[in-house]
């Protein structure tokens, strides 16, 4: 029996593998690169099953399986041959619909990817350069690189691996071109999540000279995150600029959550302890001075501080999400595997609707209105709360449905010693090579995060040696794990190593056990969770169709909604701090087809033309107490100032029986209270 713990110590990486000499069966990182903990698993080795192949099915029914028939950005995009917008929203429809189509072997989207892809590759110059003839900006060429990888693992067509090696061929033969100022400045080194995963396809060490002057001539997220000039008192004192220019840029929002990754990422080149640590110093900053719950940081397009009436945009919410996948499979660590998790099932289901066919540029975590109307946001419009098609801008519009998908492919990762890695734990299938290329199967049988137990069966081909690495959460509570009934010690806060020969049908049973615990948020707030999954208030809702800032495009279930409050949300918790188990009473219900739904939420029906009102309650649910707080009203059409817990109430409101409540998962509640005052 081994354990094997990915353990982040002042930024070097201790990974100790299992005991077996077997080399990686994908290309790995090679000299002169570090060794990472995990490699990325090709797209469609992982495949969605339960529900979330349903989410990702209602993806393809809703808007990204049909935004490019009617959405003029890509109706008339230059990216599809066309006259219209030839900069970023073709690549990014991209890079979430062609892991989409290829993770559902959808003939329908794969058609239409296609269609996509054929303009692309037909478009390469000879010195390198691809896309829209009207387009100079090497910004969307970095995401059509992530998009022609995704295509060449589904499709293995061989053209768009020679686009990806002779844009790097261009970019070695040309001067660099990053300026502060610009976006492509202050996210070159997206290039080289491409760059570093050619290196290991092809060896060709001019990758590696190419993405080290990338490093060296553009911004420094390096310096930034060790001095982070934009902390809460920044936000508080309005010092934080709102505009892009070189300054402004640094306070992006999106800019922060894709650059998270970027020190991480060098530091497989770089060999620095530094250039990993920034990463992570960049995180703990952006959590203390704009964390908000539900795993994200707060940016109603730049960074606003902690407050839970201020939104976050949903690209910061994706591209976070592929920080971190690109983090972990360099680091192993299980931090911030916890972190994907809290993202994936709170914050990117919470901003958008149940069908998918709306979502929001900014959620809140304190969300008790949505509608079209001015709010304090650092510097978006008003209609950026509303559910639909386009609120504010069109980039989370043509960007967010990237998140499921790619968080789909990295739910297992392969080890460089031939073994396999489970990330998460949502049910899937894997078919891998382990061992000494060896094909296994993998079936993970679950209802996570909804759920406690997770069986994973594994099927090789034939007997075989080699280690399968379990995540443990750090908030697991006593968790089990068993092969074939025989129990194997285990530790929170660990990858789990089982070495052993694997046979057909083994069985592993894993119980992650997760009590309801409080995370002290804002003004002393509470947050509620358990295990991954956050809670926010119940409240009754109201859905109206509106006509928003942005053209309403009446296509299919293209809907722009308001929602209103029609029950009380101004309540604070009743906590018994000494054992919570007597506060909170955990309510299970079936896990139907919209888990990130709630009763009342609208539901397209192709069928019918219309929309359906969903009955179904979500599949855990909080039964709890809590009090009115008068005093505490709206401000600004948002919930006002969170009361600095705890709360003491006078009068007739201390006099008042405490009412019963419900709390339902952060996603769950498209109108919510997730920061609550606690009542003393």
């Amino acid at each position: 029996m081994l354990r094997t713990t990915a353990l982040f110590m002042t930024g070097l990486i201790a990974l100790c593998f299992s005991c077996s000499k077997q080399e990686s069966n994908y290309p790995a990182n090679r000299k002169p690169l570090k060794v990472n903990a995990f490699i990325q698993l090709p797209l469609g080795t992982v495949k969605p099953a339960g529900w979330l192949k349903d989410q990702l099915q209602i993806q393809a029914n809703g808007l990204p399986g049909h935004l490019d028939e009617f959405w003029p950005s890509l109706t008339t995009s230059a990216w599809h041959g066309g006259e219209g917008e030839a900069w970023e929203r073709g690549p990014y429809y991209l890079d979430g619909l062609v892991p989409l189509a290829y993770l559902l072997d959808d003939k329908r989207l794969i058609e239409k990817v296609k269609t996509w892809m054929e303009p692309i590759l037909a478009s390469e110059k000879s010195t390198g350069w691809f896309g829209p003839e009207k387009n100079k900006d090497r910004w969307p060429l970095a995401v059509g690189l992530k998009v022609l990888k995704s295509y060449y693992e589904g499709s293995k067509d061989p053209r768009a691996l020679e686009i990806i090696k002779k844009y790097f061929v261009y970019l070695a033969d040309n001067s660099p071109d990053w300026p502060d100022k610009e976006w492509r400045g202050v996210r070159a080194m997206e290039i080289a999540v491409t760059g570093y995963w050619l290196f290991r396809q092809t060896g060709d060490t001019t990758i590696l000279k190419t993405i080290s002057s990338i490093q060296k001539n553009s911004f420094s997220w390096t310096n930034y995150f060790n001095t982070f000039p934009w902390d809460s008192m920044a936000a508080h004192e309005g010092r934080i600029p709102k505009i892009w220019d070189a300054i402004g840029l640094t306070a992006h929002v999106v800019n922060n959550a894709m650059a998270t990754k970027y020190p991480g990422i060098w530091s497989q080149q770089s060999g620095k302890a530094a250039d990993l640590q920034a990463s992570y110093d960049g995180m703990a900053k952006l959590d203390i001075h704009h964390g908000q719950t539900g795993g994200r940081f707060s940016g109603d397009e730049h960074l606003n501080g902690p407050n839970p009436v201020q939104g976050t945009e949903m690209c910061a919410v994706v591209e976070y999400m592929f920080s971190l996948e690109n983090l972990i499979e360099i680091t192993g660590d299980v931090k911030l595997a916890d972190r994907l998790d809290i993202l994936a099932f709170n914050s990117l289901p919470g901003t958008c609707t149940a069908d998918y066919w709306g979502h929001q540029y900014d959620q809140q975590a304190n969300q008790v209105l949505v509608s079209n109307a001015p709010r304090p946001w650092s510097s978006n419009g008003p209609e950026s709360n509303v559910f639909g098609t386009e609120p504010d801008f069109g980039c989370c519009t043509a960007n967010g449905h990237q998140g499921w998908p790619k968080f789909t492919q990295s739910l297992w990762m392969a080890s460089p010693d031939g073994g396999l890695a489970a990330i998460s734990y949502a049910p899937c299938t894997v078919n891998a090579l382990a061992g000494p290329k060896v094909p296994v199967g993998i079936e993970v049988q679950s209802n996570y995060p909804f759920e406690e137990k997770v069986v994973i069966l594994v099927n090789p081909e034939k007997d075989a040696t080699f280690p399968i690495y379990l995540r443990i959460p750090e908030w697991a509570a006593k968790p089990t794990v068993a092969i074939n009934g025989e129990p194997f010690s285990c530790k929170t806060g660990e990858f789990l190593s089982m070495y052993r020969k694997w046979k057909k049908s083994d069985r592993i049973e894993l119980i992650l056990t997760s009590p309801v615990r409080i995370e002290t948020r804002y003004n002393n707030a509470a947050s509620v969770a358990k295990g991954p999954l956050f809670f926010s208030l119940r409240i009754a809702k109201k859905y109206t169709p509106i006509t928003t800032i942005k053209k309403t495009y009446a296509y299919m279930g293209s809907t722009d909604w308001m929602i209103e409050p029609a029950s009380p949300w101004n309540f604070g918790l009743i906590i018994d701090n000494s054992d919570l188990s007597k506060s909170f009473e955990v309510v299970t219900n079936p896990v139907g087809k919209y888990p990130f739904g709630d009763q009342g939420d609208q539901i397209y029906n192709a069928t019918k033309g219309g929309f359906d009102t969903l009955s179904q309650n979500p599949p855990i649910m909080l039964k709890a107490k809590g009090k009115l707080i008068p005093s505490w009203v709206m401000d600004n059409n948002n919930a006002g100032l969170t009361p600095h817990s705890p709360v003491v109430l006078t009068g007739d409101a201390a006099q008042a029986v405490a009412s019963d409540i419900e709390l339902i998962p952060y996603a769950s509640a498209k109108l919510r209270l997730s920061e609550i005052p606690v009542i003393k």
